[in-house]
């Protein structure tokens, strides 16, 4: 039968596409650092008798991904020696970022935090640094190499190499580490080293996958060009020449212009985009911050909740993303994000029926594969969505901005979420994370609606 009579089946083609493919491998390279200097670290630390006052500051390097915009404009417009003329803008700061984690992880593996903790604290920041920074290079590579509708495919599978990665970079590195320990009543730094040296090994994935893969075409606008050239052609008229001249319109370019050209591109409706940016994944992340202590307090078991959470859980994710992928192919990307708000704020509420049935494995199994079913599909989307917003002349800074902004608004709720659920118990507290999630949908709704003829997305829910 031809593609033509099977129009889903066609779409899911896309997951063939060879950038689609190269974006797992990608996401594999992104996810593997995160763990190796928060959660696998804290493991470590502890079993060495770091004090725990210690260890929790030095979860601060993990701030290095927060503020990741401040240098994004850098890897959006700054040339590296030799790498770029030979590889593409994209690909060099790939390329670098990769070798300098695999590099730092190699550090952390020769370092026995006992002996010498500030060495370590030393390359886990360099991991973290050079982890954000390939971050910023790969979401830039993502937007500017295939269209919009495909961006939704590609964010399926980075999350799906990304979640394998973290697996690997939590669980795999605890087993490799358990397995070279003599015995487990005593700290031994050899274990450790063996497990960190097999996870900068495993960075070689995201560099051959940068060498094989071809560097992204960019498509600037001619109003782009134009805007950059008056403003060099004012600081010229001001009497700036030479290098003073070429420093204030590169800093001109890269940093005050992706500003500039959201607000001229969107005008006003652009408020209206930030404030969707903004509180988007806001059910998710404030739900999620309490999910732990309520599988505690409802009598849960460490092995239980790590069980349904690292199969089920990340099975039902990399679905869920696969899913929201095909489906902005199909319906659109405004439906999508629709479908995945909606779903979002809905499965919250089958933690206020988890909560009444209590210790129920079933029960448990069902709400997180569910919950993490419908976040796949709002990842996929939103990823889809911010895609389509940036500019490819300035792609590495907005996206930067636009995830900066997703998170702030959210985490600062988040930060209440325990005197909530003091206050107005589980089922209320669940309830209300539903709620927070209904303007969400307006903000989706006039969002869609209020889209120009010509803009990338047209379908509106």
């Amino acid at each position: 039968m031809s593609a033509r009579a099977h129009p889903w089946l066609n779409a899911l083609r896309v997951y063939a596409h060879p950038r689609v493919v190269g974006m797992l491998f990608l996401g594999f390279s992104a996810g593997l650092p995160l763990l190796l200097v928060l959660g696998t670290l804290s493991f470590w630390l502890s079993e060495a008798g770091i004090a725990r006052a210690t260890i929790g500051h030095l979860s601060w390097v993990g701030l290095a991904y927060g503020f990741k915009f401040l240098w994004s404009p850098l890897v959006d417009r700054l040339p590296l020696p030799f790498l770029t003329a030979r590889l593409g803008k994209r690909r060099a700061w790939l390329l670098l970022s990769q070798v300098c984690i695999a590099a730092a992880l190699l550090g952390m593996a020769n370092t026995d935090p006992v002996a010498n903790l500030t060495h370590m604290v030393f390359f886990a920041l360099a991991v973290a640094f050079a982890s954000a920074t390939q971050d910023i290079a790969l979401d830039a590579y993502r937007i500017e190499a295939v269209e919009t509708e495909k961006q939704g495919a590609m964010a399926a599978t980075y999350q799906a190499g990304y979640r394998i990665a973290m697996i690997t970079a939590g669980a795999g590195a605890l087993w490799i580490a358990a397995a070279f320990d003599p015995s487990e009543a005593t700290y031994d730094f050899r274990p450790w080293q063996v497990a960190y040296t097999a996870m900068a090994a495993l960075m070689t994935v995201g560099l051959l996958t940068t060498l094989i893969i071809r560097e992204p075409e960019r498509h600037i606008s001619r109003e782009t060009n134009e805007r950059e050239l008056h403003a060099r052609e004012k600081f010229a008229a001001a009497g700036l020449s030479g290098a003073p001249l070429n420093a204030a319109a590169w800093l001109y370019s890269a940093v005050l212009s992706p500003f500039i050209d959201f607000i001229q591109r969107y005008k006003w409706e652009a408020l209206l985009m930030l404030a969707l940016i903004a509180v988007y994944r806001i059910s998710d992340v404030v739900m999620g911050v309490m999910s732990n202590p309520f599988y505690q307090e409802m009598g849960f078991t460490k092995d239980e909740v790590a069980t349904v959470s690292k199969v089920y859980g990340v099975i039902m994710t990399i679905a869920g993303a696969a899913l929201g992928g095909l489906l902005t192919m199909r319906i659109g990307v405004m439906r999508t994000l629709f479908l995945g708000a909606l779903l979002s704020a809905a499965t919250n509420l089958l933690f206020v029926w988890l909560a009444g049935r209590g210790h129920d494995v079933g029960a448990l199994v069902f709400t997180v594969s569910a919950d993490n079913l419908s976040a796949g599909i709002a990842s996929s989307a939103f990823v889809a969505y911010l895609s389509g917003l940036v500019n490819q002349a300035y792609s590495a800074t907005q996206y930067a901005l636009f995830t900066s902004v997703m998170l702030l608004l959210p985490k600062f709720i988040a930060g209440f979420s325990g005197e909530f659920v003091d206050a107005w118990g589980w089922a209320g507290f669940f309830t209300g994370t539903a709620a927070i999630g209904v303007p969400v949908l307006l903000l989706v709704w006039l969002t869609a609606r209020r889209q120009r003829p010509g803009t990338r997305e047209q379908k509106a829910p």
